[in-house]
């Protein structure tokens, strides 16, 4: 695994966590990565310095694949719950988030689509969203 430190269009910072360099581009190139806070998909890695830790070589990744395995286990699992216990409400999801968070709507979990705009403005008014994990298929 690696991580990298990512920040979008509006310098919102935070992390993200690949299994090689060439997932995070070809994730990146298929337009997977959005920004955590404001839905953002305009993400670029930020300079880092590489973490090292003694003098011996490392043959691969820090964490061994069946760990991957386990964390796309676990987030799949996630997404599993949302979609069995949730109510979808499709594109109004913007819409329904801002009425439950207002009290003009019944308090529930909901899951949906927002475009970036939508999502940038309801972090920017206080109601909480985060990204659903994507799919196994849109990770592979």
């Amino acid at each position: 695994m690696i991580k990298y430190a990512l920040t979008c269009d509006d310098d919102h910072a935070f992390e993200g966590w690949f299994g090689s360099s060439s997932d995070y581009d070809d994730q990146s190139g298929r337009g997977l990565i959005e920004c955590p806070m404001c839905g953002s998909p305009d993400v670029r890695k930020q300079i880092m310095a590489p973490a090292v830790s003694g003098t011996k070589t490392r043959g691969g990744p820090d964490v061994p694949p069946q760990m991957r395995g386990m964390m796309m286990e676990a987030l799949s699992k996630v997404r599993a719950h949302v979609e069995e216990n949730f109510d979808y409400v499709g594109d109004t999801f913007a819409r329904e988030a801002r009425a439950i968070h207002e009290g003009k709507s019944e308090e529930r979990g909901i899951y949906g689509e927002a475009t970036p705009a939508e999502v940038k403005k309801l972090a920017e008014d206080g109601v909480p969203v985060t990204p659903l994990p994507p799919k196994a298929e849109e990770v592979n």
